[in-house]
């Protein structure tokens, strides 16, 4: 494996979680951790260098200079969302901190790739974009990728199949107005909608529980950061051996102007390509619905 440096803008829970689960990966050789508070930075390097027995991974602090020349750069940071607040509230807030984020680490590495984890992330990531300059296929979020693992793991336990074998998105915006399009779902080549066990399911409770358990989280110990930190890791292993993996990740598609989430493949040089996935009338609404939530979020910035 070529040498491979990774930075993760923002040191708190899901920057740390981040790095420790890519040091627990060992698929980079480099990473380099980002943070405004520079005492809790050096603690969580010191912390973080203390996984050196199962990882060769080096871990240290940066700027956001050095942050710039990375071969993949995340950005966590943000202000959190607090309990009962949707995902667009945060726009206003974190739009100042990104906007600092990117032009302090211009110039930017021009082949770098960008993977933005902050929210409302469909909205941050276009404007990230916008202000990098970078190419679009370089610049993505993580979109609905933690909620479809989410939907996933919720039929798992319905259908008694494994969360892997199950192939069903999340969809739109990775906040309120996003969707399931059950009429894609399948098991082994099945549809869904013909097994007798999903037609018997809530599939509306099923919705709800997946947007909802976000929230949820927050309420029980005040942030989320497992999940997300599984889900980003496992697309810097896709961009650093270049797997080409498809997961449904915030994407500029053109036809609807704006970021959200679709089914993409991702590899060294970003998004390769954007799988437009064949929907029903209702669902193409429900799609175009999401596209105009998130289109009025950014006339707003």
């Amino acid at each position: 494996m070529s040498p491979h440096k990774v930075a993760i803008i923002g040191a708190g829970a899901v920057g740390s979680t981040i790095a420790y689960t890519l040091v627990l990966k060992n698929v980079t050789t480099e990473i380099l951790l980002v943070d405004v508070d520079q005492a809790f930075l050096e603690g969580q390097v010191l912390d973080l260098s203390d996984t050196a027995s199962v990882s060769s991974c080096k871990i240290k602090s940066a700027s956001l200079k050095e942050a710039g020349q990375a071969d993949i750069i995340l950005v966590t940071a943000g202000a959190k969302q607090k309990e009962g607040e949707s995902r667009t509230s945060l726009v206003g807030r974190n739009y100042c901190i990104l906007q600092s984020v990117v032009e302090g680490m211009k110039p930017i590495r021009s082949d770098a790739i960008m993977l933005m984890v902050s929210n409302p992330v469909d909205t941050l990531t276009q404007i990230a974009q916008e202000l990098s300059g970078l190419p679009m296929a370089q610049v993505f979020g993580s979109g609905t990728y933690l909620d479809t693992t989410r939907l996933r793991g919720l039929l798992s336990h319905i259908l008694d199949v494994d969360s892997r074998s199950i192939h069903a998105y999340v969809l739109g915006e990775h906040g309120d107005s996003q969707f399931i399009p059950w009429s894609t779902a399948s098991i082994a080549g099945r549809p869904l909608i013909d097994i007798q066990e999903f037609q018997k399911m809530d599939k509306e409770l099923v919705r709800i529980k997946v947007a909802g358990k976000a929230l949820k989280i927050i309420k029980l110990k005040g942030a989320t950061h497992f999940g997300i930190g599984a889900c980003a890791s496992d697309l810097c292993e896709s961009i650093i051996l270049n797997k080409n993996q498809i997961r449904p990740l915030s994407v500029f598609v053109p036809r609807l102007g704006c970021y959200l989430s679709m089914p993409a493949k991702l590899g060294t040089t970003g998004i390769k390509e954007i799988y437009e996935i064949p929907l029903t009338e209702a669902e193409e609404e429900l799609l175009q619905a999401s596209a105009l939530s998130i289109m009025s979020v950014l006339s707003r910035v």
